[in-house]
């Protein structure tokens, strides 16, 4: 308690250079006390300045004053000791390795608390006293602790560089603006501070402008998540009820070809023991008959047995032989067949409503301001890194085009083939969609011999009758490069466009569905691009094909 009281009268006593109690005191002219030590290394500093001064009050002495010991102070200071003031600064006032330390302090230097750039000094609290007292040092700029103070000291002329130059971008001082800059364009570092403050201005304002719009982006985003996971929650459990409903009525489908096979196999089996019963009695009969006449005839009284044979001889005629017609193992081969035909029929429902399940859920595109778009693909080894493998779809088939190869062929013949009725099939125009519909980047090749169409369409393109709807490029379903021995045209809503490009009996075909590019190139050992298109696509695409007469397109398989 003792020691906090009279805490004031130390800091009142102390030497502002090293902070503590002096040792040794003595006085400088200007009436300031300090360690005879502290104020002896200070001065030794400044020797080859020629000009001394007052750490405190900055007062310059032209010779280097006489220390006097000041022996009232000596005597207090030893007081003051015997009462407890010899505490010294607590630890954390202590500059570390990481901190700016005191200028001015002596020993182990304090924290410095402020940085002038005038004096290119840092000070702690008591050495930065005069800078608060004192009229002239009032002018200085005080900036937060800075390591970097001897930055704005110019090497060359030991001058604070005050003033920057446009010409070289750099910071100098006076003495380099009119030397080694002279005639440059240089300006006071305040007024270029000014300039770049307002630039700083500018940058922030769009900095934040770009946040603000990011923000918005990441909202937006977020809605579409959680529009993403709702819709995707919604499709399963509507999947989920038309698939329950569709087992359920499987299993009641099921249980009644079951019942029914059972009960007609029960009526039949009654109907066949029926007869077998009526046929045992018969036989029965007949066996008890042969015995009586068996019997007869080993009697040797003529007139006995000439009475008794009527009665014996005259048989009825069954009635239930001729009734008689078996079926071996092919009762219910009928009900068999229904039933495959069930299974076929549904499982080419379930494997095309799954390629449009696929398609319609294969991408959910999200998009920014502008996305960054795939390199495009230069020679073929990177084209094939993105081909596909594509097949045609029977059921689109001109009932005139023979498939085959796996359905990757398709050649004109003038016999009909032998297909089943379709809604998807092409009517009148001698044509065939691939089976698999396409998305993101796609590459695939054709391999043809005549006249032949190259072409994509949307799955709704018309299919039934001659009308221009249902044939490739003569709609705005369909894009379509025509290719023969001579030359090239490409087709799209009725307008045909000439192409140029060298003969080759295979066609490649690049399709970026994101990007809107359909690419046609001549295939040989380089590759040629024949046409382009740059459009949006609003829905997957199918490669198709047409086929005119004699001639026949193979979709390649590409390794």
């Amino acid at each position: 308690m003792a020691q906090k009281g009279v805490q004031p009268y130390r800091e009142t006593f102390s030497c502002s250079i090293c902070l503590d109690l002096p040792k040794d005191p003595v006085t400088v002219p200007c009436g300031h006390s300090y360690c005879k030590n502290c104020i002896k290394a200070h001065w030794d500093t400044e020797d080859e300045k020629r000009d001394y001064s007052c750490p405190q009050c900055r007062q310059t002495f032209t010779r280097r004053p006489v220390l006097g010991k000041n022996t009232m102070l000596a005597d207090l200071v030893e007081e003051l000791k015997k009462t407890g003031l010899q505490a010294a600064p607590s630890d954390h006032c202590y500059a570390g390795p990481e901190d700016v330390a005191c200028d001015v302090c002596t020993g182990r230097k304090l924290r410095a608390s402020k940085s002038c750039l005038q004096c290119l000094a840092s000070y702690c609290e008591k050495h930065l006293q005069p800078h608060f007292e004192i009229r002239v040092f009032k002018k200085h700029k005080l900036v937060e602790p800075s390591k970097k103070l001897p930055e704005n000291v110019c090497s060359r002329h030991d001058e604070v560089m005050k003033m920057f130059c446009h010409t070289d971008q750099q910071f100098i001082c006076y003495l380099c603006s009119v030397d080694e800059h002279k005639g440059h364009d240089t300006v006071s570092a305040a007024a270029e501070r000014t300039e770049r403050q307002r630039e700083l201005k500018g940058t922030r304002l769009n900095i934040q402008q770009r946040i603000q719009d990011r923000e918005k982006d990441v909202k937006l985003l977020q809605q579409e998540v959680e529009v993403i996971n709702g819709s995707a929650d919604k499709a399963v459990e509507h999947s989920e009820e038309m698939f329950t409903e569709l087992i359920r009525l499987m299993e009641k489908r099921r249980s009644d070809v079951k019942q029914q096979v059972r009960s007609q196999q029960e009526t039949e089996v009654s109907r066949v023991k029926e007869l077998q019963e009526k046929l045992e009695q018969e036989i029965t009969e007949l066996k008890r008959r042969d015995a009586e006449l068996q019997k007869l005839s080993h009697t040797e009284d003529h007139n006995q047995f000439l009475q008794d044979y009527p009665s014996l001889s005259g048989l009825s005629g069954s009635t239930h032989s001729c009734s008689i017609k078996t079926r071996p193992l092919s009762y219910f081969e009928d009900v068999t067949a229904a039933v495959s035909g069930v299974r076929d029929k549904l499982q080419d429902v379930l494997r095309e409503g799954w390629t449009n399940i696929s398609q319609t859920g294969t991408e959910v595109n999200v998009l920014l301001s502008q996305p960054r778009p795939e390199p495009e693909p230069k020679t073929r080894a990177e084209f094939l890194k993105y081909s596909r493998d594509i097949t045609l779809d029977p059921n689109t088939a001109y009932t005139k085009l023979l498939l085959s190869d796996g359905n990757r062929k398709a050649t004109y013949t003038f016999q009909v083939q032998s297909y089943s009725s379709h809604p998807d099939r092409f009517t009148d125009w001698f044509q065939v969609l691939s089976r698999e519909g396409l998305t993101g980047r796609c590459y695939w090749e054709v391999e043809r011999r005549g006249g032949v169409f190259v072409a994509v369409a949307y799955k709704n393109i018309s299919r039934a009758g001659s009308s221009l709807e249902c044939l490739f490029g003569r709609n705005d379903k369909s894009w379509s490069l025509y290719c023969d021995n001579t030359r090239y045209y490409f087709l799209f809503n009725q307008v045909e466009t000439p192409v140029s490009g060298p003969q080759s009996s295979r066609v490649g075909v690049c399709l970026d569905h994101r990007a809107g590019t359909l690419s046609f190139y001549s295939v040989s050992k380089t590759m040629t691009l024949l046409h382009r298109v740059q459009t949006t696509f609003t829905q997957p695409l199918h490669a198709g094909l047409c086929v005119y007469y004699s001639g026949s397109a193979e979709l390649c398989r590409l390794e």
